[in-house]
This record gives C-alpha cells, sequence and structure tokens, in this order.
C-alpha cells in the first residue's frame, strides 16, 4: 500500500467503512504474519550447524542455509565446489557421483569425503542426501574432521597397548592352574632378572619362592632380583576361569608403591584394551591352536547374532558360511603351520537371517617364536558389496539402454521417410490403383516396425508418453476380455480389485501394452493351462525398499500384482529378465523386448516392477504405481496428443517453412510434403547451414529441425534463433521422448514438438497449428 490506512484522510476513511477497514487490516496482519514466519525459517535453518540445500521436485533449490552457500556449488551441481577441493581425488569424484544418483532417483546416501581445507590442511566431510515427503530431496554437510582425528588416535593407542603393558611402571604376569607362568611383562622381567621369553612356563616357586594363596587377594613377599638382590613387593591378583582352567592376573608393585597410582595404572590400561578391543568396529576373535574360539568382541558376536558365551571355546568354522569354510580353513591352518605370514580373504558368515559378508584378515600370535594362536578380524563388507552389485547393475542397464535408444533413434529416421514417402505416393495412387495395396503392405509394415522401436525407446525410457489421471480397476476391467482371449480356454484368469486405490498418471496404452505383455509370458509358461491371478491393492511404503538396482523412495503406490502357475524362472536368469533381447523362449519364439518394454514404461512413470520366481511354481510380477489422492489429482493437467489437431480437415496453409534435417530422405519428404500443401520451403542439412539462410532471409515463418545432428543439434540451434528472431516459431523434432528432447525449452512458449516417425498428416498438421499462432 502507499500509505497506512489513517493516512486516506478523514473522507475516505469514512467511506471506507468498518466492514472494509476490517478486511484491510486482516490482510496487514497476514502479511505480517508470512514475513515473521519465513524470517523465522531463515534463522532456524542458520542455526543449523550443518550445511543445508534443499531442492523440489523439479530440482529448483528451495531454501539454503550460510553454510550451504560456503560449501556447496551453484544450483544445477552441489557437488562441483567440494569437486574442485578434492583436487581430483579418485575416491571422492566416486562418492560425488553416487551422491547425485541418489538426489536423482530419490534415494539416500551418505560419503565420508577428504577435501582441502582453506589453511591448505585436509579436512574430513559429511555429504548426504535424503529424499523428502512429497518429492524434493535435501543435501545436508557437516565437518567431522575431528571425529576422524579421534578414530586415528584410538588406532595409534592400540597400538601402543602392547608397549604399554610390558613397560608398565609395575610388574604383571598371568599364571595357570599348575602354577606355571603364563605371560611376564618386561618390566618385571627386569626386577627379577630374566628375560620375559624365559620366565614363560617356568614354575612360580622357583623363580618367586612362594605361590600366592588364590584365597588371598593381596600379599606382601620378598623377592630375589638381579644380581641376587633382594626387594619387597606388594603383589595383588584376581582369578578367573578360562574354558575350565583357572588362571591368575597378577601385579607386582616394587618397594610398596602407593596403592592408588598403581590402581589408577591398572585402570588406564583396562580401560584402553576395552576402547580397543570391546569396543572395536570390527569383529576380532582370539583362536586357539586346535581353531577353536578363546576370546571374542561384541562386535563379532553382533555379526553372527549369537552371544559371546554361545561362541567360545567352539571352531571359528562354524560361523563361516558352508561354501566358504574350506577356503577360510586352508588359509588358517598355513598361518598356524608357520608357512604363510598372514592372509586375508573375503568370507560370508552363518548364524544369521541375512547374508552377511565380511573380510577376514588372519595373523599369528606367537609365543616363543612359535605360533600358539590366531588373532582374526572379521570386517562387514555387506553393504559394500551390495553398492558394487548395485553399481554394476546400473551401468549394465544405462549402457544397454543408451545402445537401445541409440538404435532406436537411427531406426526412427529411416521410418520417417519410408512413412512419409509412402504417404506421398498414396496421393498419386487411389485405392483404385494396382500399386494402392503394395504401398499399404509398405507402410502397414513400416508401422509394426515403429511398434518395435517404442519398445526399444520404452526400456531406455526414452519414448513419446501421453500420461493421463485414469483408474486402475476400470482400465482392468476394460482390458479383461482381451486377456481372456490371449490367453485361450486352458488359462483361468482371477481379477481381484482392491478397494480405495486411488488414480495413477500412466500413459492408458502403454498401461494396456505393460498388462498385455505380462499376460502373453505367463500364457507362453504355461503350454498346459494353469490359471493367471491379477491382484491390486493400494498400500504405503514408510521407508526406502530396495531390490536389486532399484530403491523405490517412501509414499503412496498402487500394487498390481501378476501372478502365473506356470514353469517359474530360475535364479539365474532372474536378474536379466529385464534386458532387451534376453530370452527363456525356444530361438525364434520371442523377441526379447516383451519384459524390457514392461521394466522401461513402468520406471518412466515413476513406477517400479519387481520379480519372485521359483521354478516349477510360477511367477509373481509386482507393479507399484505411484498413486494420488483427488487434491493431487485434481491438480494435474491431463496431456493432449499431438495429432490431435483442429485443422485435421484442411491442412494447405501459406508461409515460409525452414526444415533442418541431417537425414537426406526425411528431409526431402518434409519439404515435398509441406510444399504440396502451398508453403514455401527452405532446406538446410546441418545447424551451420540453417543459420547461413536465416541470416540471408528476413520472411521465415516457422523453423523446423532434428534435435540431434552433428556439429551443432536442434537444440542450440532453436536456442540462437529465439535469440535473435524471436518472432520465428519453432518445432523440434524427434524420436526420443518430449521431455527428454526438449530438455530445457520443455513448456516454453513458441516451442513446440513432433515425435518421429510421424506420417505426411501430422507434419502438415503441426505446421498447420504452429502457423497459426504465428498469425
Amino acid at each position: 500500500m502507499p500509505g497506512d490506512w489513517w493516512a486516506l484522510g478523514p473522507i475516505a476513511a469514512a467511506a471506507l467503512g468498518s466492514g472494509s477497514l476490517v478486511c484491510l487490516l486482516r490482510g496487514l496482519t497476514r502479511r505480517a504474519e508470512g514475513a515473521e514466519r519465513v524470517r523465522r525459517l531463515s534463522a532456524a535453518l542458520n542455526a543449523d550447524h550443518r550445511a543445508r540445500l534443499v531442492y523440489d521436485q523439479n530440482g529448483v533449490v528451495l531454501a539454503r542455509n550460510e553454510l550451504a552457500r560456503t560449501l556447496f556449488g551453484p544450483d544445477d551441481d552441489p557437488c562441483a565446489v567440494l569437486a574442485n577441493r578434492a583436487q581430483g581425488d579418485e575416491r571422492a569424484d566416486e562418492e560425488f557421483a553416487r551422491l547425485k544418483l541418489a538426489a536423482r532417483r530419490g534415494g539416500t546416501y551418505v560419503a565420508e569425503i577428504s577435501v582441502i581445507g582453506a589453511d591448505g590442511i585436509r579436512d574430513w566431510l559429511s555429504v548426504s542426501v535424503h529424499p523428502l515427503d512429497g518429492g524434493g530431496v535435501l543435501w545436508s554437510g557437516e565437518d567431522i574432521s575431528a571425529r576422524r582425528a579421534i578414530e586415528e588416535t584410538l588406532r595409534r593407542e592400540h597400538e601402543m597397548l602392547a608397549d604399554f603393558i610390558d613397560f608398565m611402571p609395575v610388574g604383571f604376569y598371568s599364571a595357570d592352574t599348575e602354577g606355571r607362568f603364563r605371560f611376564v611383562n618386561q618390566h618385571l622381567a627386569e626386577w627379577l632378572g630374566h628375560s620375559a621369553d624365559t620366565l614363560i612356563g617356568m614354575d612360580l616357586v622357583d623363580v618367586l619362592g612362594v605361590i600366592p594363596n588364590p584365597e588371598e587377594d593381596r600379599a606382601e613377599m620378598r623377592l630375589k632380583g638381579r644380581n641376587g638382590d633382594v626387594f619387597q613387593a606388594f603383589v595383588t591378583h584376581t582369578v578367573f576361569d578360562e574354558g575350565g582352567e583357572t588362571l591368575t592376573r597378577s601385579v607386582v608393585v616394587r618397594d610398596l608403591m602407593p596403592e592408588r597410582h598403581w590402581e589408577r595404572v591398572l585402570r588406564t590400561s583396562e580401560r584402553r584394551f576395552h576402547w580397543l578391543f570391546d569396543d572395536a568396529p570390527v569383529g576380532i576373535v582370539l583362536v586357539d591352536p586346535d581353531t577353536s574360539v578363546s576370546l571374542c568382541n561384541a562386535a563379532f558376536t553382533t555379526m553372527i547374532g549369537l552371544e559371546a558365551d554361545a561362541v567360545n571355546g567352539l571352531p571359528v568354522a562354524e560361523f563361516i558360511a558352508a561354501e566358504d569354510r574350506a577356503a577360510a580353513t586352508d588359509q588358517l591352518a598355513r598361518v598356524l603351520m608357520g608357512t604363510s605370514p598372514g592372509a586375508h580373504l573375503p568370507v560370508r558368515l552363518a548364524g544369521r537371517d541375512r547374508e552377511m559378508v565380511a573380510t577376514l584378515f588372519v595373523s599369528p600370535a606367537a609365543e616363543e617364536g612359535a605360533v600358539s594362536g590366531l588373532m582374526l578380524h572379521f570386517i562387514d563388507t555387506t553393504e559394500q558389496k551390495n553398492l558394487e552389485l548395485q553399481f554394476a547393475q546400473s551401468q549394465k542397464m544405462q549402457a544397454m539402454g543408451q545402445l537401445a535408444g541409440g538404435v532406436a533413434h537411427d531406426f526412427n529416421n529411416l521410418l520417417t521417410a519410408m512413412i512419409g514417402f509412402c504417404d506421398l505416393l498414396l496421393q498419386r495412387h487411389g485405392p483404385g490403383d494396382a500399386s494402392f495395396a503394395d504401398i499399404m503392405q509398405i507402410k502397414q509394415n513400416a508401422n509394426r516396425a515403429a511398434s518395435l522401436v517404442r519398445q526399444l525407446l520404452a526400456f531406455s525410457r526414452r519414448q513419446a508418453l501421453q500420461p493421463r489421471l485414469f483408474d486402475v480397476t476400470d482400465a482392468l476391467a476394460e482390458l479383461s476380455n482381451l486377456l481372456r482371449r490371449l490367453l485361450g480356454e486352458t488359462i483361468e484368469l482371477s481379477i481381484t480389485h482392491g478397494r480405495d486405490l486411488g488414480l495413477v498418471r500412466v500413459d492408458p496404452g502403454q498401461f494396456d501394452q505393460v498388462i498385455i505383455n505380462l499376460a502373453v509370458n505367463a500364457r507362453d509358461a504355461m503350454p498346459g493351462g494353469g490359471q493367471l491371478t491379477v491382484v491390486t491393492k493400494a498400500i504405503h511404503i514408510d521407508r526406502p525398499y530396495q531390490r536389486g538396482a532399484d530403491v523405490m523412495p517412501p509414499g503412496n503406490y498402487v500394487l498390481i500384482e501378476v501372478a502365473d502357475t506356470g514353469t517359474g524362472i530360475s535364479q539365474d536368469n532372474l536378474g536379466r529378465i529385464f534386458e532387451p533381447f534376453f530370452s527363456t523362449k525356444e530361438v525364434g519364439a520371442g523377441t526379447g523386448l516383451g519384459l524390457s518394454t514392461v521394466y522401461g514404461i513402468v520406471r518412466q512413470t515413476d513406477g517400479f516392477v519387481f520379480v519372485d520366481s521359483q521354478p516349477g511354481h510360477g511367477s509373481t510380477f509386482s507393479i507399484y504405481l505411484p498413486r494420488l489422492d483427488p487434491a493431487e489429482a485434481g491438480a494435474r493437467v491431463k496431456s493432449v496428443p499431438v495429432d490431435q489437431s483442429p485443422h485435421a480437415g484442411d491442412l494447405t496453409g501459406t508461409g515460409t517453412i525452414l526444415i533442418v534435417e541431417d537425414e537426406d530422405a526425411v528431409r526431402l519428404f518434409g519439404a515435398r510434403a509441406l510444399r504440396n500443401k502451398g508453403y514455401r520451403v527452405l532446406e538446410a542439412r546441418s545447424g551451420e547451414s540453417a543459420l547461413d539462410v536465416l541470416r540471408g532471409e528476413d520472411g521465415i515463418d516457422v523453423l523446423v529441425s532434428d534435435v540431434v545432428m552433428p556439429g551443432m543439434d536442434g537444440a542450440t540451434l532453436a536456442r540462437l534463433v529465439r535469440m535473435e528472431r524471436p518472432r520465428i516459431q519453432v518445432i523440434l523434432m524427434s524420436g526420443y521422448a518430449e521431455d527428454v528432447a526438449l530438455g530445457e525449452f520443455s513448456g516454453e512458449d513458441g516451442i513446440h514438438f513432433l515425435p518421429k516417425p510421424f506420417s505426411l498428416k501430422q507434419l502438415a498438421g503441426k505446421v498447420k497449428d504452429v502457423m497459426g499462432e504465428v498469425r
């Protein structure tokens, strides 16, 4: 407002009236409250000790606190600044790639990355991405250099522990039931005038002159030291049981050292041992020469899902999966015999509901120069192994998708020319002509080939879809009669509909294609008859759900289960059934594109498809499609097919068209078709040639350009034309989906899309529509 309400003057204020005044005050109050909420939200984000960057589902930045402005890069690449600070570190680059991949797929990923700080010292950062309810991604960053420094300190403390025990300012020894030394530290050995190795196995009576009474935990005695010197000592010991054998641990304090001092030293030693053994993040197992477990820490018992009492005394091989047991036992034997200084190998652990993969490190424990046991370290690599498998599968599927998309793109150019020249021939050869039937055969087969190309594009997720909102229940009801005809009389079809399914946003034709492909595969898997069951239900996923390389984010879904009682699929083939051209049928019985088409269509509509099967017990395909509630569904806009043109009857027109296409056959067909409809047509084989034509022609109304061309592509050409000649309307042609082909131009005024392959009628109709916008 230009001023406050009381500044309107007495006459205007009186005319305003009490009702209008109240409304005005409420509006001012709401504005103030909204500004205060924004200010508080900004203050809360800036108060967080972590960098916070929030994107919406369209990749637009919603919020960024002050730490995020320093830590993260530009909106289109939040990892850019960190990548520069990593200075080409390969591991860091791999972590950045995984973070961006998780952000694109709506998954969760946490990485610890080393970068160079402003002072030139290497810092450690924890960077994570998390999906947000309703769409969007949260990027977080935190400095963890202090924690990493603590971990390094603990490692060094572990290495110092042995020296610490040996050179404690007090003597320390351990004795067995027979009263023989089992361990003597260096300090006590020096007091007694012997080497530690010599004392091991000797009787306490021969060295100390007496065996301390186990019933008394403290005693004073006179000991004989180096050169026969006798000194007064204070001995305290504890008794414990190890595998049925009674042992003692004793501390010897010379010259009655104050009790508080040695107790403090002992507590420090035990605390450090606790840190380095019991609280170690990896499983540690001490193994006797007979390979039985003498001691293990909490991390190992957690790995195998058992208590320590149930582990001690058992052969360590029992906790290794049967398929890896022989190799592990062989390595343990080699180290025990001294033929190998140590070993490491991957193993799978037994005793858990889920399979756990670990790397086993075997180190010898030596006494008197001989191996007296083993120390085993088990490092859990399950998550790493899963990530490696997911990455390999993702890379394979991506490479095959790119190959399929590339083949489909080039083939679409050929089909466009074939269909287009058939349309030109049909203009001269009517139904009564002898050549009419031959031309129609060519066109029909070209359209069949276009259907195969759409399947390839479905797998690569680059097909042109026309999604709209519809009810799965109604769609399956309409499709049921066709399914029964496809399945035949020997297969019983059962469809069970869930309640309150809601709506999904899918291309109806492609949805029918998914169900039909699954039904046909099920029919082929039941040559002697059987039952096909289709069940629908509405479900809610509380947390991310992972199957193979796909991670399904939390949310509401409509589940469609298609189950058969056929021959099933072997475990060896389950991981490949969605690959194009892979088929378990006999040669000539299938193209290998059915299930890859299903996978591509479902994934392109933000859905997921999983399969469960056992040979001889049939297969169940589970399709999850995002479920829309009525409020969200009402906000969606239905797509209109490109060929629904108001000028379908009259396709003639006037004006100047510039057609840019590197495929000669497509360009010649398009030029002839448009000239026949009355347009003046200019041609160019590349983006560079098109710019030359544009500089010499002022009266061009419409630019028709292919997207993928050598040299300057269609998107770059369109961008230059929009800057220099904004009056010119642009039609971009591509065999890929509209959102893939248009990219940054998606939804922009003056930019139109024509999917390949197209017919003469579709080309002329699109140009006619666009020419209407020019005028």
